[in-house]
């Protein structure tokens, strides 16, 4: 049967992801299990989305190409959303927390490396391997894995290292939102925690600080601040693109991803403004456009999943992931949480933890976002975990891989 790939364009690329999203949330308000292990929207519809499309694959042949510039647009517009959140007294409130937190990700940066490499000796694999399926694509991500790919190759002579390193991220991006919601439940319900009750109809008032982490909230916004909102939404978008189109990332910007670029410029807008201008930013409109942002592009980025990929996996490759996922599991549970100081705040980085430890930053979000809506907002934890999984971490990562890369060689 031969393949035949059908390209999605980009007006029924958004009608699809936003029809996943609605059933992702119908999903979650049917089915016991969702709510009870807080699967987020996205995850919840997006994986039922991506198991039809397989389905069809494997009957017809067929496979569906999504507008990949338009999910990453709304990944930009995500990040930059949070640098908008990062005022200097933000960032200075993150204090302490944020460098344990950052010192916190950054070892287990080193124990995934560690493990996928001892495990691919013990598989007798090319320990090469092992990063591939260590942070390269977990904690790096679908973007970090293509970016190693062709120096794996190049360095040690593995052939469609870039390949499987797309699957291995695709792997990591599902269990990391699977997993993210029952850890926290778990170590939630030690605590004794109640639910909150589910006030997601009321408008909130502007000074709410809340309104990032409670995204079923209504928000009252008006036509002016959405439009001064996505001014400065363009602003960053842009910025990130003249980096990148005339490489100037390569000379002051360390190579940096444009999303990292984009949260960049998000930032220094945002204390431009406050502290130079004294000009206060809408909160509430960059809390819309964020949030519905980040729901679209794991709609996509999951719609856009060929799960066939992963069944050609090796089976090695296989038993290292698995192992990957319990060890983010043990981490999450018995490190993240108690370092940052066993409370309902560590409970919720612990699930953020496991979303970008395996997935991606959004993924993280969406982990604690589905916690936050069923036990209060943790003002803490989407002060901190933003700013590490999309910013400090992509550093950190890049340098450990070098190390690890020339230990390889020798």
């Amino acid at each position: 049967m031969q393949a035949t790939e059908l390209a999605i364009n980009s007006y029924y690329t958004l009608i699809a992801a936003t029809i996943v999203l609605l059933f992702g949330k119908f999903l979650v308000q049917k089915i016991k299990f969702l709510q009870d292990f807080n699967i987020p929207e996205p995850v919840a519809g997006g994986l039922v989305a991506a198991v039809l499309i397989t389905v069809l694959h494997s009957f017809t042949g067929f496979s569906l190409k999504f507008e990949k510039p338009l999910q990453d647009a709304f990944m930009l517009i995500f990040f930059s959303s949070i640098g908008f959140r990062a005022g200097f007294f933000r960032l200075k409130a993150g204090g302490l927390p944020l460098v344990i937190f950052t010192a916190v990700v950054s070892a287990f940066i080193f124990v995934q490396n560690v493990v996928g490499v001892g495990l691919a000796k013990v598989l007798d694999i090319h320990p090469a391997i092992g990063l591939i399926t260590g942070s390269i694509t977990l904690t790096g991500g679908h973007g970090t894995a293509g970016a190693w790919g062709p120096t794996l190759e190049k360095e040690f002579g593995i052939g469609g290292a870039t390949g499987l390193g797309i699957a291995a991220a695709t792997f990591g991006l599902v269990f990391g939102g699977l997993i993210g919601g029952p850890v926290a439940r778990r170590l939630i319900n030690k605590q004794g925690r109640a639910k909150v009750s589910n006030n997601g109809d009321q408008a909130d008032n502007y000074q709410s600080d809340d309104a990032f982490e409670s995204h079923g909230k209504t928000r009252l916004i008006t036509a002016d601040s959405a439009v001064e909102t996505l001014a400065l939404f363009a602003a960053c978008l842009a910025f990130a693109e003249f980096i990148k189109a005339y490489q100037l990332d390569e000379q002051y910007f360390y190579k940096l991803p444009k999303f990292v670029l984009c949260l960049f410029a998000g930032v220094v807008l945002r204390n431009v403004l406050t502290l130079v201008f004294k000009r206060d930013m809408f909160d509430r409109a960059v809390d819309v456009f964020g949030n519905a942002s980040l729901s679209l592009f794991l709609a996509i980025a999951l719609l856009d999943l060929k799960l066939w990929q992963l069944t050609g996996m090796a089976g090695s490759v296989t038993v290292i992931l698995a192992v990957q996922t319990v060890v983010m599991i043990l981490y999450a549970t018995f490190v993240t949480y108690v370092l940052m100081g066993r409370d309902y705040d560590a409970a919720v980085l612990s699930a953020g933890h496991c979303g970008f430890g395996l997935g991606a930053t959004p993924t993280a979000v969406a982990n604690m976002q589905s916690i936050t809506q069923s036990f209060g907002p943790s003002h803490k934890a989407f002060l901190i975990v933003p700013m590490v999984g999309a910013f400090f971490v992509d550093i950190i990562n890049a340098l450990i891989l070098s190390g690890f890369v020339e230990f390889l060689k020798k």
